[in-house]
């Protein structure tokens, strides 16, 4: 399954799951409805996975977490926050590169209207 496909799988879910529950519950929740969502329409999911930081060749746990891990190729970045910052992005763009995976998407469950709360974001400097 390409990246493409996966983040429209991604994304149509997160709407659904923001249909039912709408805007103003915790980060967690939206999470842990994701990943349910994800594994009913048949995709792997790994939630909470661990990202050491690799230094001078030796891996280093510095508690950094994925939200979500989808087919071991899209990260998801999840928020339920007034509206996304710059730190936000910085952050996915951290753990893209961090991963190694290519592609990432950070969505803000706190908003009227899902779409203008996912932003997609590209590790362009991914070997």
């Amino acid at each position: 399954m390409r990246s493409n496909d996966i983040t429209e799988q991604i994304i149509g879910a997160a709407i659904d799951v923001h249909r039912e529950l709408g805007p103003g519950l915790l980060e967690s929740t939206y999470e842990a409805c994701l990943q349910f969502e994800l594994v009913e329409r048949g995709l792997q999911v790994e939630r909470q996975k661990g990202l050491p930081v690799v230094y001078r060749d030796v891996r280093i746990d510095c508690g950094y977490r994925i939200d979500l891990l989808v087919e071991r190729r899209v990260i998801v970045e999840l928020k339920a926050v007034a509206q996304l910052e710059p730190i936000h992005e910085a952050q996915l763009l951290s753990y893209l590169k961090l991963s190694g995976c290519h592609v990432g998407l950070l969505i803000n469950f706190n908003v009227k209207l899902l779409k203008n709360g996912i932003r997609r974001l590209v590790n362009e400097l991914k070997e």
